[in-house]
């Protein structure tokens, strides 16, 4: 079966934005003792970037999930100043779709790496995961 509406090929990008504020530091996280950008939150918005530019590709039933992600976070981002994320498939492997990701704040990139989606039937995935349950 096909999990596509229209071919995924590579250099297909997408570009999402988010503004730095309390709710997305590495103290308020978790994953630090500073306000500033959290890396998790950077990560987030890679997959974010990377999801919603399949999205729209898919066959009805079919979604994405993330499968593997190896990024650096380079530089800290301050409370106030927005981050953009941009993902751009650079392999399509079957099911398998990766994704060079990357970051930027108002000043300059602050994180880098790759991301491999999985495409997968939504009522399946989500059966099997119900399973362990």
């Amino acid at each position: 079966m096909d999990f596509t509406r229209e071919e995924i090929k590579v250099g297909l990008r997408n570009v999402v934005t988010e503004e730095v504020s309390a709710k997305n530091t590495a103290k308020t996280m978790g994953s630090g003792s500073l306000e500033v950008y959290a890396t998790p939150a950077m990560t987030c918005l890679m997959e974010k970037a990377a999801t919603e530019a399949l999205e729209p590709l898919l066959a009805d039933g079919w979604t994405t999930v993330g499968i593997s992600l190896d990024v650096q976070h380079k530089a800290a981002t301050p409370i106030g100043l927005s981050v953009r994320a941009e993902a751009e498939v650079t392999a399509v492997d079957g099911r398998k779709i990766t994704f060079s990701v990357k970051a930027f704040d108002d000043k300059e990139e602050i994180g880098s790496g790759t991301h491999e989606r999985f495409a997968v039937m939504k009522e399946k995935f989500m059966g099997k995961a119900s399973g362990k349950l």
